[in-house]
């Protein structure tokens, strides 16, 4: 295909068109990346007089994973919001630009991170909740995790970018690829090789590096309309940098602040429920992160169409966008609604065949997610504010639920029922009053976006891009 033809049909195309041919590898691709995820847990919850024990030392390692994830998207969704924009303002030197310098930053900041880790696992793993207990476990699996740091920052970072160019389904293949080893890995790793947690981390880093290896070979192609330009490599654009780390500014906080939240969390159920508590949290995290992430893979879809349309002025492709994306995200959050209320034994046995852990993770996901069918539309509005760059706006509504909402309510409503039910409850306290919000906020775009025809000047909405 022919240099920019791809980028075109962002702005031609039917939405809903364009919406299934990038949702659809997306929703694939991050399904694969929860299952991927989910498929450590199930080995690992199995592993024969330690299961348990070890789920809930992979629950102690939730915060730094997501600080680290969110370090990954600090860089990782401002420039893949950025290369939209570009391409659909036919600045491709830009766009090239942008990518290189992706590179540079997550190969920085991912070193940093590393470092830090090895050097004080052990302070940060018991400040996370770790017992002496599950210590050793949670230590093993993110020493290998730390180490690989680098490599999955490079391989979602360019993942997202690979889809965000208008190569969906390559995106899709290599996540498909990856979940797919990492399925065959673990076993061998976790259990023939009987290297139990550390197992599970080396398959995961293994996988994601092939994976890179792929993707940087893509990218080396100058060739392609997008591509990694020689001259740019291993340099930082510091005006290119900071327009990315504003933009990636909103999941980067959202994501630390899930951080703040989860630690939080597991010192609660550490002391109203005891290790497994924090073991069920895991189990139950797993399950709705499933359906979190085929939002995300709307959301994934939804955010090259949203970002290029909005580049080209065309402001009423960007509202219809949204509210197809809006509707499928809520259909798939009623799904999650309904097997976490009827059948939730069923999917938390796939996990542990403990009774008692069992026990704690059902009750979890009945009282967890009885407003789940809201969820969706407010991830969807606050992924469209990031992708036409309101900066501000995306960062409150990333953090209003988590830190003005749940936190508070984390630590109240224990005491109150004298029970970690609490800690469950304040999840749908939270999302409800947090919906609200994103509502008032949805109602007020969705209008001036109305009031903008095609091509006016996008400065009534305030973004900087």
């Amino acid at each position: 295909m022919a240099q920019g033809a791809i980028p075109v049909e962002l702005g031609t195309k039917p939405i809903r068109k364009l919406l299934t041919q990038y949702a659809v590898p997306g929703i694939i691709a991050m399904t694969a990346s929860s299952l991927y995820n989910m498929v450590d847990s199930i080995y690992i919850g199995h592993i024969r007089d330690v299961g348990s024990l070890a789920i809930s030392g992979l629950g102690v390692t939730f915060p730094l994973m997501n600080i680290s994830s969110a370090l990954g998207t600090l860089v990782g969704v401002g420039a893949a919001t950025m290369i939209s924009v570009l391409l659909g303002q036919k600045n491709y030197e830009s766009a090239n630009k942008v990518l290189a310098n992706e590179v540079t930053l997550n190969i920085i900041i991912g070193l940093l991170f590393t470092v830090f880790v090895l050097l004080f696992i052990d302070p940060i793993l018991v400040f996370f909740g770790a017992s002496e207990n599950t210590l050793p476990f949670a230590r093993d699996y993110m020493r290998i995790i730390a180490t690989g740091n680098v490599v999955t920052h490079l391989y979602f970072g360019l993942n997202s970018v690979i889809r965000s160019s208008g190569n969906p389904k390559t995106a899709m293949g290599l996540t498909l690829f990856t979940v797919g080893a990492n399925a065959v890995l673990d076993p061998i790793f976790i259990f023939a090789l009987d290297l139990g947690v550390k197992g599970a981390a080396l398959a995961t880093v293994i996988c994601q590096l092939m994976s890179l290896c792929y993707t940087l070979w893509f990218f080396l192609d100058q060739k392609k309309f997008l591509h990694l330009p020689r001259k740019h490599m291993l340099r930082v654009d510091w005006k290119i940098a900071k327009d990315s780390l504003e933009i990636g500014m909103g999941p980067f906080l959202m994501n630390l602040a899930s951080c703040i939240v989860v630690l939080f969390i597991n010192r609660q159920l550490l002391h109203w429920g005891g290790d497994l508590a924090i073991g069920a949290y895991g189990i139950v995290n797993r399950i709705c992160f499933l359906f979190v992430m085929i939002v995300m893979g709307f959301n994934q879809g939804m955010q090259p169409i949203a970002g290029y349309n909005y580049g080209a002025r065309q402001y009423s492709r960007v509202r219809e966008v949204y509210i197809r994306t809006c509707v499928a995200a809520t259909i798939v959050c009623c799904v999650g609604f309904i097997i976490s209320e009827v059948f939730p034994s069923l999917a938390v046995s796939a996990f542990t065949n403990d009774p008692s852990l069992k026990t704690l993770a059902t009750r979890g996901l009945r009282e967890m997610n009885i407003v789940f069918p809201i969820i969706g539309f407010q991830m969807v509005t606050t992924n469209l504010f990031q992708c036409l760059g309101m900066v501000s706006k995306s960062i409150f509504l990333s953090l209003s639920r988590q830190l003005l909402f749940l936190l508070p309510c984390i630590y109240i409503l224990p005491g109150i029922l004298q029970s970690e039910s609490g800690v469950w409850l304040s999840f749908p306290i939270s999302d409800f009053i947090a919906s609200v919000i994103t509502a008032l906020f949805a109602v007020s775009l969705i209008r001036k976006l109305g009031s903008l025809g095609d091509g006016d000047s996008p400065e009534i909405l305030g973004s900087k891009i």
